[in-house]
């Protein structure tokens, strides 16, 4: 029987075991020295000035929009081809998520589609680099220059990834990351903020803590959730940290077997990747053209299935088709492009700890 293989395999080593215990031992285990190491150390990795630690990725996302001022009755556009917690994080701020469709091979926001979208209402434009890889920040810089609003890059999935050597993380005013245990740089659970502008992350920082003031203890300057990060936390993140830039390299050594593998296969495309870009492959996702390759995508997903891969569809339905934002007037047919990819995208393990055996493998099964 051959061993199960799936999408994400977190790795922990014995530094990172010796981490957390080193913190438990020390009695101080909320947040403390551990979360100042984490943002110093992240900031720089990104090549900004500062960042602020959260317990989770869409408490960065919602601390990001606090940051830049949304409020009620603004309007934030997005993909909605992505995980529900980005468009959640513009609800929870009371704004309205207005979603531009994607571009067919990258599978992240189309400038294109951003323009017509723009409002004396758009407070934000939030790209998702999705996947692992960047949107097309300078087009999206562009526009938002002109129109005088601000960015927030949803970075869940793309910590590395660069545009022209320039790192995900580094070009909104905010930028929002995940370290959620199947991320790329993972702390079990976690998320972190970055930008070059320090009052942002002062407010978040306060924001993260009941909207305390970050001199004296219990004057609330504002309001704010319970959203810090443990330094049991921090201490996995610092060590996963040191390896990020290993992992990724080994995913692209991955990816680059599957896309040799998968080359040439009718009805099977594999990512594409423009110039200047560099991919972390946080997922490696083809398309399933049922047409030319004979076999719908959830048939591809039974027969890898069957053999002990288990692939993940990253995602099933845009946001738009669901109850919660269909409430805003959208309805199916209004982003094709997103309708359509929904039903060909399967990411195929490209973790780490995968051997080239199960990559071909996995190969051998689609081909």
């Amino acid at each position: 029987m051959n061993e199960k293989i799936f999408t994400a395999k977190p790795f922990i080593d014995e530094d990172t075991c010796n981490s957390v215990l080193e913190v438990l031992r020390s009695g101080m285990i909320t947040q403390g020295v551990k979360v100042a190491e984490l943002e110093a150390k992240f900031a720089e990795y990104c090549g900004v000035k500062y960042s602020a630690a959260l317990n989770s990725g869409t408490a960065a996302l919602h601390a990001g929009l606090f940051a830049l001022g949304v409020d009620k009755d603004d309007e934030v556009i997005t993909s909605p081809f992505t995980f529900v917690a980005s468009a959640n994080s513009i609800l929870m701020m009371g704004a309205k998520p207005v979603f531009a469709d994607i571009d067919e091979d990258t599978f992240n926001i189309d400038p294109k589609n951003i323009q017509n979208k723009i409002t004396a209402k758009t407070k934000v434009i939030m790209p998702i680099h999705l996947y692992g890889l960047l949107s097309d920040m300078p087009q999206i810089q562009t526009l938002a220059n002109a129109a005088k609003i601000t960015i927030l890059e949803d970075a869940c999935q793309a910590h590395g990834a660069t545009l022209n050597d320039q790192k995900a993380g580094s070009f909104g005013d905010v930028s929002a990351f995940s370290l959620y245990a199947t991320k790329n740089i993972m702390a079990g659970e976690g998320g972190v903020l970055t930008s070059n502008n320090e009052s942002f992350i002062e407010n978040v920082k306060s924001f993260r803590h009941h909207g305390q003031s970050l001199v004296t203890q219990y004057n609330y300057t504002g309001f704010g959730y319970n959203y810090r990060m443990t330094d049991i936390h921090a201490a996995i993140g610092l060590s996963q940290l040191k390896m990020a830039e290993n992992f990724n390299r080994k995913r692209l050594e991955n990816a680059a077997i599957l896309n040799k593998g998968l080359s040439g296969i009718s009805g099977i495309t594999i990512p594409s990747v423009p110039s200047n870009y560099g991919h972390v492959y946080h997922q490696y996702t083809i398309k399933v053209d049922v047409g030319k390759y004979g076999r719908t995508r959830d048939e591809l997903v039974q027969d890898l299935q069957r053999n002990n891969v288990f692939p993940g569809i990253f995602y099933p339905k845009p946001l738009h088709t669901y109850p919660v934002f269909q409430k805003f007037g959208y309805k199916e047919g209004d982003f094709p492009v997103s309708e359509k990819i929904s039903q060909q995208v399967l990411s195929l393990p490209v973790h780490p700890q995968i051997t080239n055996e199960d990559l071909n493998r996995i190969i051998n099964i689609i081909k």
